[in-house]
């Protein structure tokens, strides 16, 4: 189907044609001597109607003495007059009196056509005129050979002379000039050659190059194609239409850009890379190189400068990535366009390269825009957009884009402080609330390894913990708050607390997590939207406690993974542990599990960050790591280092935390243990033994103070119990001393009247201790007390 159907009726022949126009003779008396057919079709009157009759028959208003005086005129004279129709119509008609130069029978040729056909054709010759002459859009011919034939004024403008390319191939036109637009072949002859091979026209292809009439500026075209025809339908050529779109087109790159723009700058959440992402969406669009100047504090994340424009002491953004990242310093003269800038908070364009540049040569920009960084109350610094090969200024247009970027790239930035603030005081926060180095243990060896989340966030919430308990013993904690951020690590920070507390009151495990349940339970409770209560996600814990005199260890575990355990002989294996529910849900018990731990073995505590990621489950992880354990004759840094290496490469998306325990037991040497009868006269008995088994040790200078504290302690077990009463005493890094009973009344420290017969025993034995305390047991309670050994 032809793209225009109605192409062949249009006619740019004149309608006064001799081969088209009416034509009739008329003698010297103004009698019609002769009538062609094509007046027969104008008017419809046969010549036999006509021949013979006066001229004026045909008129159909109007005085004959006009006619007459056009016959008789010596030269061409035109007229529009009205004419009769056979079937009675009026036509209004163009009408050519041409009066021969001999007269005879035949004295005058008229030659007439239709009014309104003939203003229609006027009105058509005119536009081919505008078009040649006047239109903007450029008209070139080219012959079958692709060379130039004609081009309009247009064309002649953009080639500076039309006439020194006729009969040169197109690709002499624009030389250097490329289309942009991709969905048609990229070269000019085979979308000529297609156009003419095909007849089918190629419309609206965007052409980018230099014109001969402006060599320095690139300008933009759409151009199309049309292949011409002559009355045969053999092809002539083809001419192409182009129009320059130039300012269209890059008000449409400067609304792209402003799109881009908005998705690209800022998304890091990083001042570096959201200084390089303003520069990789201006440049080279905009502009060829775009600085970003910035003060010290605003890149360490702190306050940015109030009161007066940071002129001085700023520091220049480079490289794109962490690795490249550097910065210069740089300041800017009272008098500088930029320092004009920075104090007035307005965009200055200078025609000349700055001098605090100091560049020359062909790399220095010919025109610079300053554009500040502006937030709602400070200056953050300046973006300078710098151009060196495009000679054109900046335009109001392109200032206005410049601003619209600057101000998009100091929300980024300013975003990325505030961030980076927030997230070094969230880091310090959770390293407060971490421990900073656990305490040395005559129980365990510990190494740990804590590997923060690669998120947006990179704080979370797992904590674990060594705390010494008495009677040598130590209690070992790990625990993971669901989530990531300040909420998740005030969380941690709080529970770690909690849990060394309820440590301290020496609770067994089980007990310890059941507290620790309904605390988590009572703080998650709604306090109405405030933004401060928990949000319950999911807390886990484990707790245990390691006896290095028994050798036994007792654990319990809230939702949390069980430990993987690597005995002396290297059998590993994962605690028979049921874990109870998470932190929080209430209502549900926690058991505690038990297990006698060879000296040498190693306990794995850890969080599922260790063995559990997106790409892993959790038993491949857990196998994994029970296969790093199966070197546990390693040191415990080392095998830390190598656990930690084999996680899978990438982000990490949640925290890892390993905490490793390599066991130790004292030896039988180091403990001494007596069984006494609830009778008073055994606090003498007492008294002796722990004496000799002070000078085995070499603490002879402890005597005094030690049978001091026993005789107390014991007299108060016998005093109060019913069963027999244990004594035991611990060389550790300290002497302890405990007490054992059947009784679970435990004794208060009270300051005694002057009156008083009894009440300060236990008073001398806190102020002759360390420290003391109560722990209860299944058949009673051992009340302790710890001395220094000089």
């Amino acid at each position: 189907m032809d793209r225009f159907p109605n192409a062949p009726d249009v006619d740019f022949h004149s309608p006064l044609e001799l081969s088209k126009a009416a034509a009739a003779v008329l003698d010297a008396a103004g009698r019609i001597s002769g009538w062609g057919s094509s007046a027969q079709r104008l008017l419809g009157h046969a010549p036999e109607d006509v021949l013979g009759q006066p001229a004026t028959v045909l008129l159909a208003s109007g005085p004959g003495h006009r006619l007459s005086a056009l016959c008789k005129a010596h030269k061409p004279r035109s007229t529009v007059l009205d004419l009769c129709c056979r079937d009675g119509r009026t036509l209004r008609a163009a009408v050519t009196f041409s009066p021969l130069a001999h007269q005879g029978v035949a004295a005058t040729i008229v030659v007439a056509a239709d009014l309104e056909a003939l203003r229609g054709w006027e009105a058509q010759l005119a536009l081919l005129q505008g078009m040649a002459t006047e239109s903007p859009v450029g008209l070139t011919i080219f012959d079958t050979d692709m060379r130039v034939v004609w081009g309009n004024v247009s064309t002649d403008l953009e080639l500076a002379g039309i006439a020194d390319y006729i009969g040169r191939p197109a690709e002499d036109l624009f030389p250097e000039g490329e289309f942009i637009s991709r969905h048609h072949p990229p070269d000019e002859d085979q979308i000529m050659e297609h156009v003419m091979s095909t007849g089918e026209p190629i419309m609206g292809m965007h052409y980018r190059g230099r014109a001969p009439a402006d060599p320095v500026r690139e300008h933009v075209w759409s151009c199309s194609y049309h292949r011409m025809v002559d009355a045969r339908g053999e092809p002539l050529g083809l001419f192409e239409e182009s129009l320059d779109i130039t300012e269209r087109y890059r008000a449409q790159e400067r609304l792209s850009l402003l799109v881009r723009a908005g998705k690209r700058i800022g998304a890091s959440l990083d001042v570096r890379r959201t200084a390089a992402e303003l520069a990789d969406v201006a440049v080279p669009q905009l502009a060829d190189e775009v600085q970003v100047d910035l003060p010290p504090a605003v890149i360490e994340g702190r306050q940015p400068p109030t009161g007066s424009a940071p002129g001085h002491s700023l520091l220049r953004m480079h490289g794109r990535t962490p690795e490249e990242f550097r910065t210069s310093p740089v300041s800017y003269p009272p008098s500088s366009p930029q320092a004009l800038s920075l104090a007035t908070s307005r965009p200055i364009v200078d025609a000349a390269p700055p001098e605090s540049s100091g560049e020359v040569g062909p790399a220095a920009a010919h025109s610079c825009l300053f554009v500040p960084l502006l937030t709602r109350d400070a200056v953050l610094g300046l973006a300078t957009f710098r151009r060196s090969s495009n000679p054109d200024p900046f335009g109001p247009e392109e200032q206005t884009l410049a601003v619209e970027l600057a101000e998009r790239a100091a929300v980024g930035i300013d975003n990325a402080r505030r961030y980076t603030s927030q997230h070094a005081a969230a880091l310090v926060l959770q390293r407060s609330l971490l421990p900073q180095r656990l305490p040395e243990q005559t129980a365990v060896d510990v190494a740990y390894r804590y590997l923060p989340a690669d998120s947006r966030v990179g704080v979370g919430g797992d904590w674990f913990d060594l705390i010494s308990l008495s009677g040598a013993r130590v209690g070992l904690t790990v625990g993971d708050v669901v989530g990531h951020g300040m909420h998740a690590a005030a969380t941690m920070g709080r529970l770690r607390g909690t849990v060394r507390t309820l440590a301290l009151l020496d609770l067994d495990p089980a007990e310890l997590l059941t507290r620790l349940d309904g605390l988590v339970a009572q703080d998650s409770e709604p306090r109405g939207d405030d933004g401060l209560s928990d949000e319950t996600l999911g807390v886990t814990c484990l707790y245990a406690i390691y006896d290095p005199v028994s050798g036994r260890c007792v654990w319990a575990s809230a939702g949390h993974p069980p430990p993987i355990v690597a005995d002396a002989s290297g059998s590993v294996a994962l605690s028979a542990l049921a874990p109870g529910p998470p932190l929080g849900l209430g209502g549900l018990p926690y058991e505690n599990v038990e297990l006698s731990l060879s000296r040498g073995s190693v306990v794995a505590f850890f969080t599922d960050g260790v063995v559990e990621d997106r790409r892993t489950d959790i038993d491949s992880g857990i196998d994994r790591l029970s296969q790093m354990l199966t070197w546990h004759r390693c040191p415990l840094e080392e095998l830390c280092d190598r656990a930690m290496s084999a996680l899978p490469p990438g982000p990490q998306a949640d925290d890892a935390t390993l905490l490793l325990v390599r066991t130790r037991r004292l030896g039988a040497d180091h403990v001494a243990d007596l069984e006494l009868p609830p009778d008073p006269a055994m606090v003498a008995h007492a008294r002796t033994v722990a004496e000799r088994q002070l000078e085995t040790w070499g603490l002879s200078e402890l005597s005094f103070t030690v049978e001091l504290v026993v005789s107390e302690l014991v007299t108060n077990s016998i005093r109060y119990a019913t069963g027999p009463v244990m004594l035991r005493l611990i060389k550790d890094r300290s002497l302890l001393c405990e007490v054992s009973d059947n009784a679970h009344t435990a004794p208060h420290l009270r300051r005694a009247r002057r009156d008083d017969e009894g009440g300060r025993g236990l008073f001398l034995v806190a102020q002759m201790s360390q420290r003391w305390g109560t722990r209860y047991t299944a058949s009673g309670k051992t009340i302790w007390a710890e001395l220094a050994i000089p």
